[in-house]
């Protein structure tokens, strides 16, 4: 499968991201009404964008400028020591 290039069809995409996580934070909130989980909640996914951030930004920028990552398991195969050939 190739790269998706269609720029509506990647705004579609990070529009189906966007109703999918607001629609799994709205049903665990309206499951758990309580301060905590939102809390908890809303660490998390600043935790996890953040995390996301490092592994392609700062990774790329500051710490090997030569290798491209594709994706989380090149990321994962990169911090394993197992570096993909071009």
């Amino acid at each position: 499968m190739g790269d998706l290039r269609s720029r509506r069809l990647i705004c579609v995409k990070g529009g189906l991201f966007l109703v999918c996580g607001l629609t799994a934070a709205g049903l665990l909130l309206a499951e758990h009404r309580d301060l905590k989980t939102a809390a908890l909640l809303a660490i998390a996914v600043w935790s996890f964008c953040r995390c996301y951030y490092f592994a392609f930004y700062v990774v790329q920028h500051y710490v090997d400028a030569e290798y491209r990552f594709r994706g989380l398991f090149d990321f994962l195969r990169y911090l394993l020591g197992h570096r993909r050939t071009p």
